[in-house]
This record gives structure tokens, C-alpha cells and sequence, in this order.
């Protein structure tokens, strides 16, 4: 394949990998024409068609048009993907854990660059971008040396001369469908323990970062993976996603991980349930913040802010409803709306110390205005925000041209009460309602109040108040003095109620969603023996004691 420019860096993508460049100038940012990636091949789909991937944070910045996936492209991915499992479900488990290893360390290599590319093709902060890129690279370097720890167990046998034994087995083929919010993290999340266990994957890239998924593939191969472990294709969720999904229905995919929202993710569960085919499902939240009089305000104030605001409110785990206890709300309310009011916003590729960037598309952009309307139609008082970001309605801490992306205020609702529509809708941006809480019970009761159950926080300095938020608040992450966010690649990470089904990602937890226990029993006897049929019964035999002798 002939090299290819991309972002403010050169990155020659060839056949045999992938090599980085930096370009002289830094707005020489030209773009490309991408592929996918099936049996390790670079292919176009059948009929031509493209999309393509536009950088938010400056629209006449086009990345790369990328071909639209049709169903013959998804199922070529899906025949790669079942050709290559017999034999990499046979490689042994170390050996595939050091190709992991190998992506680790690539990932290292070039994490500037990818980190520069991400930020380019979403529009999230470059700090932000270097976060979640090491979050990848923890994610190999962890299950890198769980390819020597995919451990069965021995158990003894209620029979002579026979043993039993448990073995972790891979599912099949995994399809993995994850959005554009988290494009590297994620991913990594999904298909490194996949892989571990011995699955092969068909990827379906979010469709607003198909180019950093593309160069995280090339580096995937580029570690020693063989062809068709991994298949990569392009697309709309309603074109290459679904035709991945109805590949359920025709027996074709054993396993499907999704990240997005909870009525696609309903929708992937009911064609799984039906087809007794495993599903892991990572979806929406309205993540409640609880502040108690005992908290140090300064330290929750900052942990709600960066909670409400950070990735400009567009992380599944970002704060939905904070909740304020009484005593305390005006202070902390005004505490937080000096911040709110000096948040600083514009693309950190061309400006430092924003906290946030543009919106990841011009959808979630369109989106998000529409659902932040449900807080003015149920009645809530508006204390900041005023929509899109123009030349002439801007805060004061935008920075930058702002017809040059797109571009949210921060919004900030009060008056919000659990019986408004508000309360329990996911707004997926920069925008948080405040709630009034009584006492700790009643903020309970509202942490608790909504249909979903993500994440979850309270600022406390009261010990019994976080005990008994953490044990009764229903949600898959809690954070104490910590705000909604943050993850860990050791640590279980998904929700409950409407936030997921599943099992968890992340750390060893991980393993369950992509490998089965299969048990042997090895009979050495010789003859037929039959569990609970042929077991020799023990006879009970009362002893005699002289009480009065024990005197």
C-alpha cells in the first residue's frame, strides 16, 4: 500500500506496519483514504461507498474517507475470523500473551503520535487522549502476563482411580462494537482479554475514529498477530454494526461486546437471548455525586467539576445529578459556579489548559441540544449555559474561532426534583443538574432514584456515611471523595439496572465474558464407574460415652 499522510504527524502505513513521522508543519494536516482490514489485507467494500471522518474541533478538517461496510465486507471479516481460530485458539496461552506484550510496548513507541491523532479526530483534550492511550497500554502490559494465569483446577474425585479436571475454553468468533467517546481504551478493554483466551475478533470501529482504529490495528499486526485474529471494518451502527449483529441470527458470531447507548444495547440483548449467544453490554448513566456537610468542599468541588465538565460531559461515566445536601448547597453552589463560569474550552491542539474540547461530532452535538431542552420544558432554573458556542454567544473562557467546530457552554440546571423527566434522562454533554437532599437517607434514596446504574461518588469525611453509601447505593462503581470518572485497567468496570448486562470488563474479571469452563473427568480404572450411584455409603456408628466418667 502506498503511504499515507495523517493529523499534524506523517504516518506511513504499509503492508509489513506501521511507521510514524513528524511533519514539518504542524497545520499540514491532509487527509487520506482508509481501508479495512480483513485476514490482515487492506480491502474496500463492494459497492465503493465512503464516509468521511471529520475532525469536530475544526470541521473543514477532513481526516480520511473510509469505505461503508456492506454485508458482503462484514461477512468476509466473519470467514477470516473463523478460519484463523483453530489455529490461534491452539497457540499456546504465553505465546499469545507475548504478542500482547509486543502491542504494549508498540503503543509506547508511537503514543505521542496517537495521542496527537485522537485528539485530531475527536476533538478530546490531548491530555485527555494521553490518558486513555496509557489506559491501552496498561490493559497489554496486564494481560500480558495473564497468559501465563488462564488457570484451571484439579478436583477430587468422589470415585477411585479417576480425575477431574476444569479448563478455560475460548468462545469463538467475538464481535465487537464500541463508541467513539473512549476509541483506544475501550477497544483494548474488549479485544486484549478476547484474544487472550483464544478468540478471534470481527471489530466494527465507532464510525467518528475509524483512523485511530485503523492504526491500532496496524499495530496490533505490526506485534506479531496473525491474520484474521483480528478483522477490522468500517461503518454506520445501522450498516456494518447491525449486519455484525444479524450475524447472530445466522449462527456466525459467538460472543458480542457493545459500548453505547441502552436501547441499541436492549436491542443487541434480545438477538443474543434468543440465540443463547453471550453478551457483554456497557451502556448509558446518570451518575449521581453526593455532597455532605462533612466533605471538604474545596476537594468535592473540583471532583464534581472535572465530573460534570471533563470530555466536555461525554463520558458514559460522567455526572449526571449532583446531589447537595441542604445545610451546605449554597456555599458549595457557589463554590462550583465560580469554576464553571472561568472553564476554559477550545482545541488543545492549537491552545493549552482547556478543560475540554469540542463535541465528539456534530451528531452529539445536535443531540445534546435537543435533550438539554427536557430541562427547560420540566421547569428546572438555569444557572449557565446558552447552547452552541458562536462568535457572538461565547463565555468568556472560549478560546480560539468558534465556527470553526463544534463547540457547547457549560450548562448548569437547578431546582431538579426526582419527579422531573430531567432527573432520569442521560444528557450526553456538558451540562449537570443539582439536586437538594434532606439528610444522607434521602440522598441515598436519590443516588438511587434513576433507571440507570453506572457510577456513582459521595464527598464525605463521615465514615459511617461512606459505609453505608457503598454498601447500599446500586451501581457497578462507587467513587468516596472521588469524583463519577476514573478507571483502572486491574479493575472491574461496568454497571447495572439500565447501565449494562454481563459480565464486567477490565482486570481478571474480564476472562468470564470471553471463555467458557469446560470439565473432564479422565476415567482410569478401566471399568464404569457412576457418580452417586457406585459411591460406597459410609455407615455412622454412634459411639458409646460414659458422661459421668468426663466429671
Amino acid at each position: 500500500m502506498e503511504g499515507i499522510e495523517l493529523d499534524c504527524i506523517m504516518v506511513h502505513v504499509l503492508e509489513a506496519g506501521l511507521t510514524f513521522l513528524e511533519a514539518n508543519n504542524p497545520k499540514n494536516r491532509p487527509s487520506v483514504k482508509g481501508f479495512n482490514i480483513i485476514n490482515g489485507q487492506l480491502a474496500e467494500s463492494s459497492d465503493g461507498a465512503t464516509f468521511d471522518s471529520r475532525n469536530p474541533a475544526l470541521l473543514r478538517d477532513v481526516l480520511v474517507a473510509f469505505h461503508l461496510s456492506t454485508k458482503e465486507a462484514v461477512d468476509a471479516a466473519l470467514d477470516a475470523a473463523h478460519a484463523a481460530f483453530p489455529a490461534w485458539s491452539a497457540t499456546p496461552a504465553p505465546t499469545r500473551g507475548q504478542i500482547i506484550g509486543n502491542m504494549g510496548r508498540l503503543l509506547m513507541e508511537h503514543k505521542d503520535d496517537l495521542v496527537r491523532l485522537q485528539a485530531r479526530e475527536i476533538g478530546k483534550t490531548l491530555k485527555e487522549c494521553g490518558g486513555e492511550i496509557q489506559e491501552a497500554i496498561d490493559t497489554c502490559l496486564f494481560f500480558q502476563s495473564e497468559g501465563r494465569r488462564l488457570y484451571g483446577q484439579t478436583v477430587n474425585s468422589e470415585l477411585p482411580d479417576k480425575e477431574l479436571f476444569t479448563y478455560r475454553r475460548p468462545l469463538g468468533v467475538c464481535g465487537i462494537i464500541n463508541a467513539c467517546n473512549f476509541p483506544s481504551a475501550v477497544p483494548f478493554w474488549k479485544m486484549i482479554p478476547a484474544i487472550m483466551c483464544g478468540n478471534t475478533c470481527v471489530w466494527k470501529s465507532p464510525q467518528d475514529s475509524p483512523l485511530l482504529s485503523f492504526a491500532l490495528a496496524r499495530i496490533m499486526h505490526q506485534a506479531g498477530l496473525p491474520d484474521g485474529v483480528i478483522n477490522l471494518v468500517h461503518g454506520k451502527g445501522s450498516g456494518a454494526g447491525q449486519h455484525l449483529i444479524n450475524a447472530v441470527d445466522e449462527g456466525r458470531v459467538n460472543k458480542i461486546s457493545f459500548t453505547g447507548s441502552t436501547a441499541v444495547g436492549k436491542m443487541i440483548g434480545e438477538v443474543c437471548g434468543r440465540n443463547l449467544v453471550s453478551c457483554s453490554l456497557e451502556l448509558g448513566g446518570k451518575n449521581p455525586l453526593v455532597i455532605m456537610p462533612s466533605a471538604n468542599l474545596e476537594n468535592a468541588v473540583e471532583g464534581a467539576y472535572w465530573a460534570g465538565f471533563g470530555t466536555a460531559g461525554q463520558r458514559c461515566t460522567s455526572l449526571g445529578n449532583l446531589i447537595i445536601h441542604k445545610d451546605i448547597y449554597d456555599e458549595f453552589v457557589a463554590k462550583l459556579m465560580d469554576k464553571v463560569h472561568s472553564t476554559r474550552i477550545g482545541d488543545s491542539l492549537e491552545h493549552e489548559g482547556v478543560l475540554y474540547g469540542s463535541m465528539l461530532s456534530e451528531k452529539y452535538a445536535k443531540d445534546f441540544l435537543e435533550v438539554i431542552q427536557i430541562c427547560e420544558q420540566d421547569g428546572a432554573t438555569k444557572l449557565y449555559g446558552e447552547g452552541r458556542i458562536t462568535s457572538d454567544n461565547k463565555p468568556s473562557g472560549f478560546v480560539g474561532t468558534a465556527e470553526d467546530g463544534v463547540y457547547m457552554w457549560p450548562h448548569v440546571y437547578a431546582g431538579v426534583t426526582e419527579d422531573m423527566r430531567c432527573f432520569h434522562e442521560e444528557m450526553v454533554g456538558p451540562a449537570i443538574t443539582l439536586v437538594t437532599a434532606d439528610d444522607f437517607d434521602h440522598a441515598l434514596h436519590l443516588a438511587n432514584a434513576s433507571p440507570y446504574g453506572l457510577s456513582s461518588a459521595i464527598y464525605t469525611n463521615d465514615r459511617l456515611e461512606a459505609y453505608r453509601f457503598k454498601t447500599g447505593i446500586k451501581a457497578g462503581m462507587t467513587g468516596i471523595n472521588n469524583s463519577t470518572t476514573g478507571a483502572e485497567a486491574h479493575l472491574p468496570f461496568r454497571g447495572d439496572k439500565g447501565s449494562g448486562k454481563g459480565t464486567r470488563e477490565s482486570g481478571i474479571w474480564v476472562i468470564e465474558a470471553y471463555s467458557y469452563w469446560h470439565a473432564v473427568n479422565d476415567e482410569l480404572s478401566g471399568k464404569l464407574q457412576l457418580a452417586q450411584m457406585d459411591v460406597d455409603e459410609i455407615e455412622m456408628v454412634e459411639a458409646e460415652v460414659r458422661w459421668d466418667e468426663l466429671v
